[in-house]
């Protein structure tokens, strides 16, 4: 699981009836060194299936692979990314944060 920003959503003009009700977002994911340092994320953009209401700008933890399509294994819809939760709020202890840069 990693730490993505939301930079945008997708909008469909058509999709597969088992999509009804989703919401696509992209996000970024984000280094250890971006979350520390409070940069904007470089990283590749993944799409990204949202049921958790993630808005631009925020915060999400992204499970990707066989984990992200586990939450709907029953409808078959297959996806590559999930949202998984959202994150209110990220503390990160500056000194560890140093020496584990070094």
């Amino acid at each position: 699981m990693r730490i993505a920003k939301v930079i945008g959503k997708v909008t469909l003009s058509r999709s597969h009836p088992s999509y009804l009700g989703a919401r696509l977002r992209l996000a970024i994911p984000m280094s250890f060194a971006e979350l520390v340092d409070g940069t904007e994320p470089a990283g590749e953009t993944l799409v990204v299936w949202d049921e958790q209401g993630a808005g631009e700008g925020d915060l999400i933890a992204v499970a990707e692979g066989p984990e992200a399509s586990q939450p709907f294994r029953p409808d078959g819809k297959a996806v590559d990314a999930y949202a998984a939760a959202l994150i209110d709020s990220l503390e990160i202890d500056r000194q560890a944060a140093a020496q584990v840069r070094r």
